[in-house]
Formats: structure tokens, C-alpha cells, sequence
């Protein structure tokens, strides 16, 4: 196996942490962005007034779209296991 290999393997990966990752940690944001924007319009600057919403909005967002993470993984471990034979003959 080549480093250039390597390195497309590792990239491929990184991109589908990203891709699977992000709806969850967008609403995470966009919820603690709205809680802030909440916080300095009413002068409550408790931080433990964020952390509840942020964490229910991200388990609903997380329970939503679970399945299609979940067809994410298994597409994407399919077909790294499908191309194991051409890897280590190293085409």
C-alpha cells in the first residue's frame, strides 16, 4: 500500500466524520446562537441556561437523521471492505 493510499483512505474518512457530524453539531450551534442572542436580550448570562436546550435539540437532531447516518456507515463500510482484495494487491 502506498502513501498516496494511505492518504486518500485517511481523507475519505476525515470527509465522512465531517459529513455525518454536522447536522448534529449545526443545530448545536444555531441553538446556542439563539440561546446567546436570548441571554443579552434579557441580561441572564447563566451558562447553565444553554446547556439544556442545546443538548435536547442536538438528541432530537441526532434521533432524525440516525438512519441515514446510519446508511452513511454501512455504504461507506461496504464499500471499504469490497475494495480490501485491490488494495493489498495494490491497484
Amino acid at each position: 500500500m502506498d502513501p498516496t493510499m494511505v492518504i486518500d483512505l485517511t481523507r475519505n474518512a476525515m470527509i465522512m466524520c465531517l459529513i455525518i457530524g454536522a447536522p448534529v453539531l449545526i443545530v448545536g450551534m444555531l441553538v446556542g446562537l439563539l440561546i446567546g442572542f436570548l441571554q443579552a436580550l434579557t441580561q441572564v448570562q447563566d451558562q447553565t441556561v444553554s446547556f439544556v436546550p442545546k443538548i435536547l435539540a442536538m438528541a432530537v437532531t441526532l434521533a432524525f437523521t440516525l438512519p441515514w447516518i446510519f446508511q452513511k456507515l454501512v455504504s461507506y463500510s461496504a464499500e471499504l471492505f469490497s475494495n480490501i482484495p485491490d488494495r493489498i494487491a495494490g491497484g
